[in-house]
């Protein structure tokens, strides 16, 4: 029998307003250093058939495609959210997110990614900005399948409320005739950032304006130990912003008044982009409430969401740190 959460969800098609699948028009590629290894990777997204989705190949492993799909999402990945090809396999990309988050936005449905030179997505200036000037740059089309027909998009939709949360880090979806996005994050330990809210509907105009700049950020205090365990290699002051608990912002200027919080939607997206199944929309269309949670909390709530497990609270809490008070420790 399916769990409450999955029966509060359908899946509505849009075909009433002409809503097509679609995929890019042309390949583009971006090349910058991955997050966490700082070798110099490159992402290129080449056009694909309707029914495909999204999905990733890695150099060196050119067989072995890995969706881009919340089943291949690994639970504990470390400050990234990091697709591998099923349990045990040994392909894997990290760092998914602001691309991913930057696809789903802009409706790049179906899109095959080839990533060369490591097994992370290039980092570029830390936002998704310069992925929607990629999609941009080469426009979209409507995506056929192997037949040259032209299918109806889906999406899912939430009928009931649906939420999960450890301690006080939640998530809630609730019923919306429109993607409507709240988020909120808190770090009273840290006076330049302390807490901030942000409610916004989503758009490709509101999303590539108001969202896909807002860049990610860092506490300069766990830096170091975040290097010690091999991780961030390839952060720095030109792709994150850092702050110092005692000193504030070290490069200024923000984006925005509320940048961090603005960053946590654009990875919100991106991680519920994981939601999407053959070439159909991920995001819900719901409200999404969510306060200080990372990138653990929001592939359970799809887990959670999609009927394929029933979340242990014991067992969650063991996924997210509480470095702050926040479900996620450094990419935020």
């Amino acid at each position: 029998m399916p769990s409450s959460a999955a029966r509060a969800l359908t899946s509505v098609s849009r075909a009433a307003f002409s809503w097509k699948p679609q995929t890019l028009a042309a390949a583009v590629s971006r090349s910058g250093v991955g997050l966490h290894s700082g070798a110099r990777v490159t992402a290129t997204l080449f056009p694909t058939q309707a029914g495909e989705g999204r999905y990733f190949l890695v150099e060196g492993d050119e067989e072995a495609r890995v969706a881009a799909e919340v089943g291949n999402a690994e639970p504990l990945s470390q400050l990234c959210t990091t697709l591998r090809r099923g349990e045990g396999a040994h392909t894997r990309v990290r760092t998914v997110e602001h691309l991913l988050s930057a696809m789903e936005a802009l409706g790049v449905d179906n899109c095959r990614i080839e990533v060369s030179g490591g097994d992370e997505i290039p980092l570029l200036d830390g936002s998704a900005q310069e992925w929607v000037e990629a999609v941009q740059g080469v426009g979209l089309c409507a995506a056929e399948d192997a037949n040259g027909e032209k299918l109806d998009k889906l999406a899912p939709e939430i009928q009931e409320p649906v939420y999960l949360r450890k301690h006080d880090c939640f998530i809630a979806a609730f019923p919306s005739p429109q993607i409507h996005i709240t988020c909120g994050i808190d770090f009273p330990k840290v006076p330049a950032i302390e807490c901030q809210w942000v409610s916004t509907f989503l758009d490709d105009n509101i999303y590539s304006s108001k969202i896909a700049p807002a860049r990610t950020f860092c506490i300069f205090e766990e830096v170091e130990k975040m290097r010690a365990a091999g991780l961030i290699k390839g952060g720095s002051l030109e792709n994150a912003m850092v702050c110092s608990i005692s000193g504030g912002w070290l490069n200024p200027p923000l984006r925005f008044e509320d940048e961090p919080c603005r960053h946590k939607i654009l990875d919100l997206i991106g991680d519920f982009s994981l939601f999407a199944q053959n070439g159909n929309q991920g995001f819900p269309i719901a409200h999404i409430i969510a306060y200080k949670a990372g990138h653990a909390l929001h592939t359970d709530f799809l887990r959670h969401l999609s009927g394929k497990i029933t979340v242990d609270q014991e067992q969650l809490a063991g996924r997210c740190s509480d470095v702050h008070g926040s479900c996620s420790s450094y990419v935020r």
